[in-house]
């Protein structure tokens, strides 16, 4: 009996702590999503809360068709009136003799509203169609906001109930919600700054974001290649499950080979295919490693006090674009980081000194527009980095990223006994040749042609 105890305590204690690594993310350890509820005033039945979601991630952001926030009432609440928002369905509401409540289900799901709404039914930071930026790469963009007034609800700080059970879609799975928690109230300055109010009452929530969670495979995967081996490493075969449906909240619903088209088939160029479906089913171009999408690391020349790499990202969702993408990489050069071409860049410093990982991302009406799978549904750029004469080296694949992410999901790299070897006769000494150069765009032109 008491070994059966212990046993069953040591199953608690891993299943506790599994559930906490799972929302984890290393490279952005203090990323979440903070639903806060500020009360604004009371009213005869109930109060009037403003609700601010903010994304604290620092490259995760929520994609179209945007967020959806629920909750479960404690008592009996219902809601009255919402501006910036709208409930998704009304609920039962035939006890109501005179004025209709705008929800009165006990676990309403909230959704945004679309741009371009009636100036009345606009609050500031709303009407986005739930997209909410990234915080690292547009902090004025990571938030949304909605107001509320609940019915049938407590009236003093002692007897408001606070909801329970949250849930975030964003715009899928993988995130979870903490309990509401009272926190001390708001402080807001007035338009000239000279006088500070408060909120009646503060409480928030917390969500998490978890990729086991969000889907049972990877989403993206990456290949290598190099100047100086012309081996092109491809992503593993199957990386993002072959055969095998997985759900992504932007619309990677079905990664098997039974829902992908030939890149140079009828059906690949026919109107109408890049028309997203209701149910977010992916439509991918049948390639080997079955992946949204595919991010190539080509280490392209080698100078005397320098290097530089090119990074291509392509799209193998016919249904899909990405919007505002963001790429994380870390590699232990990047602290070095002389010039980025073609995208934006920005290091990442989750541990203070730890200069090695950065996060790309497009240029505002340029490239932050990753398009749908097909010709233009790439995009590229290049980084040159000063080498560190105590770490530089290209054996043992040291300039190949030591991990990827794409919008916020970690990519399947290649097994690590399979990236390109420095050849015994290659020299170590700065390459400068054109014929380096020539063999290096030869081998972009060749990966550009293959999927």
């Amino acid at each position: 009996m008491e070994l059966r105890r212990n046993s069953m305590l040591v199953a608690l204690i891993l299943a506790v702590t599994c559930s906490v690594a799972v929302a984890y993310d290393p490279l952005d350890p203090n990323g979440n999503i903070t639903i806060k509820w500020d009360v604004t005033s009371w009213t005869p039945d109930g109060y009037v809360a403003m609700v601010t979601m903010n994304n604290y991630q620092m490259y995760r952001q929520i994609m179209a068709p945007g967020w959806t926030v629920g909750w479960s009432w404690a008592k009996k609440e219902v809601i009255w009136s919402i501006v910036g928002a709208q409930a998704t369905e009304q609920g039962d509401c035939s006890k109501f003799k005179g004025g209709i409540p705008h929800c009165c289900k006990r676990t309403p799901a909230i959704v945004d509203l679309l741009p371009g709404v009636p100036y009345n039914q606009q609050i500031a930071n709303c009407c986005k169609a739930g997209v909410v930026s990234a915080y690292g790469q547009d902090p004025a963009g990571a938030l949304s906001a909605f107001q509320v007034s609940v019915g049938l609800a407590g009236t003093t700080n002692k007897t408001v109930k606070l909801p329970k059970n949250f849930t975030l879609m964003g715009p899928g799975l993988g995130y979870t919600c903490g309990p509401a928690t009272i926190v001390p109230s708001t402080v807001y300055l007035t338009p000239d700054r000279r006088r500070k109010t408060q909120a009646l009452m503060t409480w928030t929530v917390t969500c998490t974001y978890s990729q086991q969670l969000a889907s049972r495979y990877p989403t993206c995967c990456v290949s290598f290649s190099s100047f100086y081996n012309s081996t092109i490493v491809p992503c593993a075969k199957c990386a993002c499950g072959c055969g095998h449906g997985h759900g992504h909240g932007g619309g990677h619903s079905d990664g098997g080979r039974g829902s992908c088209v030939m890149g140079d088939s009828k059906r690949a160029l026919s109107p109408g295919v890049n028309t997203p479906r209701k149910d977010g089913a992916a439509l991918l171009q049948c390639t080997p490693h079955m992946c949204p999408v595919r991010v190539h690391w080509h280490v392209k020349l080698n100078y005397k006090d320098y290097w530089r790499a090119k990074i291509a990202i392509t799209n193998f969702n016919y249904r899909m674009n990405y919007t505002q993408w963001t790429l994380v990489a870390q590699h232990p050069n990047l602290n070095n980081v002389t010039e980025v071409f073609s995208f934006e860049y920005k290091p990442l410093l989750p541990y203070g000194n730890i200069n090695d990982t950065g996060m790309f991302y497009g240029l505002k009406f340029y490239n932050d527009l990753l398009m749908e799978a097909g010709p233009f549904g790439n995009v590229q750029s290049e980084v040159l980095m000063r080498k560190d004469d105590n770490t530089f080296t290209f054996s043992q694949g040291w300039a190949f990223p030591r991990k990827i992410y794409f919008n916020g999901d970690e990519c399947k790299m290649p097994p690590p006994d399979t990236y390109p070897y420095l050849p015994s006769s290659a020299p170590v000494a700065p390459l400068r040749s054109t014929i380096a150069a020539g063999a290096a765009s030869a081998l972009l032109l060749v990966l550009l042609l293959v999927p």
